[in-house]
Formats: C-alpha cells, sequence, structure tokens
C-alpha cells in the first residue's frame, strides 16, 4: 500500500493542500502578518502568495499550477448583497429650475 502522499490523488475528492512547518524570526513572521493583514490575506495565504511570485520571477513556478484559491465567502452568499449594481431608481437628471 502506498503513503497517502505518494501516488495519483483519488478521482473522487480534490488534491488536498500539503502543509508544512515553517520557523520563521518572530520580528519576520510580525512584520509578514502587518503586512498580510494591510492586504486582507491570512499570515499563510501571504506566505503562498509571496513564494509564488517568486517562483514566477525566477521562472520556476510549475506550468500545472492553480491559481491561488479564493478565500473568504463566496459571491452571493448568505450575510450580504449580491456583486453588481445597487438596485432601486438611478439617479437621472436633475429636474427643476438649473441653478443660477
Amino acid at each position: 500500500m502506498t503513503a497517502p502522499s505518494e501516488g495519483s490523488p483519488s478521482p473522487r475528492r480534490p488534491q488536498q493542500r500539503k502543509q508544512v512547518l515553517l520557523r520563521l524570526d518572530p520580528a519576520v513572521y510580525e512584520a509578514l502578518a502587518r503586512w498580510a493583514g494591510d492586504e486582507l490575506r491570512s499570515a499563510n495565504a501571504q506566505i503562498e502568495f509571496l513564494l509564488r511570485r517568486a517562483l514566477a520571477e525566477a521562472g520556476r513556478l510549475p506550468r500545472e499550477t492553480g491559481p491561488l484559491p479564493r478565500r473568504g465567502r463566496p459571491p452571493g452568499a448568505q450575510g450580504g448583497p449580491p456583486p453588481g449594481p445597487p438596485s432601486g431608481p438611478s439617479p437621472g437628471p436633475p429636474s427643476g429650475p438649473p441653478p443660477a
């Protein structure tokens, strides 16, 4: 029998994302976490974003690499208005006499 990380992924479920343990200097992590917060990402998503960008710039990002997974609530999920133009009457030209 093969280990879960060997062989091809199961045809019925998507391939699991790889988990790694990363040891960072606390000051580096804090700077990374602040940067991630500024860009509305988690620290983990920021690390993956930066690694992908570095790989692409070095010409080492594999072609079969998919896009970054979208995080957060999907569009149209309960709890907020659907994306798109606001509903209601559209603002037209002002009515009445022009200002003097």
